[in-house]
């Protein structure tokens, strides 16, 4: 066994390399380590290497992935050599207060915000690599289902478990809501919202946005496509914000619904007022932050398999040697994969 492998870091915007660096090994009882099959371009990844979020230089990049395991700690009971299985991206332990309230976004066993792939503290590299340590084995690791592909399913790993935050817990509440995706900045994750509202069976979702890309892509789930948000469009009682332009925001906060859900999927660097009268009055609730993950797996896999497609967006599929260049493409959804018989 090789003691080094390679990882791609980022070395500036628009420039990514591959280091060598130590192969991980196993730490703790609890960890396992798996190499990385296919890994997707998250939104934020976009961010990164397009300079619209911070991140220093030298931090291995990818945290939406699906492995297969290929070394268990003593104490690993789930999961087995050889098994395909999708990593969270957060580092969570699954016993500590927050994780077991499941907010394992906010895990207290780790640094604050401890992450793959996002220039967090904790040092625990990024998903392209040749390996990775995953400590919390049993509470991290959830098995792919042979029955499904996991370049068509890698969606599940990551952007469509922030969009499953925002639109399907409140969907389990309000089966008959009506949703508002607002796309724009956050793309893939505002697409995977509209598609899981549709496949849920929402009374109505519409998504709106400018860019011409994303309202082509939003039509292949069936849902209703506009370009600029209107009073007759309605009032909804589910909204997604995954825009990140302010000045959309008075326009979502009037279409809200009394009691109405909103939950932005994006972070905004200028502070922004909220029509507090307007929010008051109606009773809407107005929720941001970091998602948390890993509790979304599951119920992800399950709309999978009852028939939401996350791959159903035009996916580039890259050799897992060509993810320097495949990472600053242009294409809305980009995907590397390791072997061709994944594809």
């Amino acid at each position: 066994m090789t003691e080094t492998m390679r990882h791609l870091v980022i070395e500036a915007p628009g420039e990514l390399t591959w280091r060598e660096t130590r192969r991980p090994q196993l730490q703790t009882g609890l960890d396992a380590i798996v190499q990385p099959l296919v890994v997707g371009r998250c939104d934020l990844d976009t961010g990164f290497v397009r300079g619209l979020a911070p991140i220093a230089r030298g931090e291995p990049l990818g945290h939406e992935c699906i492995a297969e395991v290929v070394e268990i700690g003593s104490h690993v009971n789930t999961v087995c050599v050889g098994m395909r299985v999708i990593v969270a991206a957060q580092i969570s332990c699954g016993n500590c207060r927050a994780c077991r309230l499941g907010a394992t976004g906010r895990c207290e066993s780790v640094p604050f915000g401890a992450s793959f792939g996002m220039g967090r503290a904790g040092n625990h590299g990024g998903a392209i690599a040749d390996y990775m340590r995953v400590p919390f084995a049993d509470a991290m690791l959830v098995q792919l289902p042979p029955s499904l592909d996991p370049v068509q399913m890698i969606g599940a790993a990551d952007m469509a478990l922030d969009a499953w935050r925002a639109v399907g817990q409140p969907l389990q509440e309000r089966p008959a809501a009506e949703v508002l995706v607002l796309g724009g900045l956050a793309s893939v994750i505002g697409l995977y919202a509209a598609g899981l509202a549709r496949s849920m069976g929402a009374a109505r979702t519409v998504f709106c946005a400018k860019d011409a890309k994303q309202r082509i892509a939003a039509a292949v789930y069936g849902v209703e496509v506009v370009e600029t948000l209107l009073p007759e469009h309605g009032r909804f009682d589910i909204i997604v914000d995954a825009c990140g332009d302010a000045s959309e925001l008075p326009a979502m906060f009037r279409a809200a619904a009394p009691e109405a859900i909103i939950t932005s999927v994006v972070f905004y660097e200028r502070e922004f007022v909220l029509p507090q009268r307007e929010l008051y009055l109606k009773g809407v609730t107005y929720r941001t932050g970091r998602p948390n993950v890993r509790p979304a797996i599951e119920p992800v896999l399950a709309l999978c398999h009852a028939g939401f497609r996350p791959h159903a967006l035009d996916q580039s599929v890259f050799p897992f040697d060509a993810a320097a260049g495949a990472w600053l493409a242009d294409d809305l959804r980009v995907v590397i994969s390791r072997t061709g018989d994944l594809t």
